[in-house]
């Protein structure tokens, strides 16, 4: 009779998890659609009026497409995938008119999107996080609310303060691990971040943690010398945490465009970057960068930002974000 009830009562945490869980879900997309309202009135609006404003599909109709989709920071290379596969359905399907097209279209943006489940399996791995970026990006907070929700998840998380050249990173840092409620190994400012990881390190050993998080200092102006840090940081944790499986994610912000591809780019100059963390979609007409960013680099984006609090950083689901940005409703 004991087990009997206590299966009842694991059922019922089951399904309690899975509510809050789909409301959590419902939640994001809610505010994603709101965040990519403005990226929405910059692309999906010029979209409509050539899906309607053409009495055929020729080459001028790929044309305007293909101006309204670069307009809209999607990127040369992954707009030329996208119409590539257009043309290529459009002439399977023998389509004529011009509205047709348009479900075609949205399919081809999400193609160009998708997200091997494979890509998160650090989360299910004892596993080191490198968090790359400039300052100003979001780069500490993302490290934060990583911590927030690994520890939500029931992992043990140690957050590595490797960012030593700018004052104020120890002190933000801090307040997140505080807020999270995970340990935080931290270094005076001007330390060497290589001591500080190593020291991490042990930490997270001897805690036997889940999830070491490592915030590190942005400095792109000179790529020599985060070359030489990152090698360094790498060599460490190589040679003293031996195993354990490393993802490399550079944090864009949404809101600098093309720039955030070219940050993108230079990073992946001095690191193997394994994931994209795009920061600050609530507030930007450019969110089509996410596209671009994928296509240019082959390098997913993993995470997407669109507030302030800890539930506002998501994993990355193409679906949810193809159909926030072109309303379509959840349920559908």
């Amino acid at each position: 009779m004991f087990n009997f009830e206590k299966n009842i009562e694991k059922n019922l945490e089951a399904q309690m998890s899975a509510k809050e869980e789909k409301q959590e879900k419902k939640g994001f997309f809610k505010r994603l659609v709101e965040g990519l309202s403005k990226t929405r009135n910059n692309i999906v609006s010029g979209l409509d009026s050539v899906f309607s404003g053409f009495s055929k599909i020729d080459e001028d109709f790929y044309e305007e497409l293909e101006e309204i989709l670069i307009m809209g920071d999607l990127g040369v290379r992954a707009t030329e995938q996208i119409l590539d596969e257009l043309r290529d359905k459009v002439k399977e399907n023998h389509i004529k008119d011009p509205q047709e097209c348009k479900q075609l279209l949205i399919d081809s943006i999400r193609n160009q999107m998708k997200v091997d489940s494979t890509d998160y399996k650090f989360e299910e791995e004892k596993s080191v996080v490198l968090i790359i970026g400039v300052n100003g990006v979001g780069k500490t907070t993302t490290v934060g609310k990583l911590a927030g929700k690994f520890k939500a998840e029931g992992k043990k998380v140690v957050i590595a303060g490797a960012d030593t050249f700018r004052a104020a990173a120890g002190d933000q840092l801090k307040e997140w691990a505080n807020r999270s409620g995970v340990d935080m190994i931290g270094g005076t400012e001007g330390a060497d971040p290589g001591s500080v990881v190593y020291d991490a390190v042990a930490a997270a050993k001897a805690r036997n943690a889940d999830v070491l998080l490592v915030d590190t200092a942005g400095r792109l102006h000179n790529k020599k010398n985060l070359m030489n840090e990152l090698g360094k940081i790498n060599r460490i944790i190589e040679k003293e945490y031996a195993g354990v499986f490393k993802e490399t994610l550079v944090v864009l912000d949404a809101t600098t465009g093309q720039n955030a591809l070219a940050q993108a780019k230079e990073f992946s100059e001095v690191a193997n970057i394994t994931g994209i963390v795009l920061t600050k979609m609530d507030g930007t007409a450019k969110g089509g960068i996410a596209v671009a960013i994928q296509s240019e680099l082959s390098v997913p984006v993993k995470y997407i930002g669109v507030g302030e609090t800890i539930d506002d950083l998501q994993k990355f689901d193409a679906n949810e974000f193809i159909d926030a940005l072109f309303d379509v409703n959840e349920d559908q």
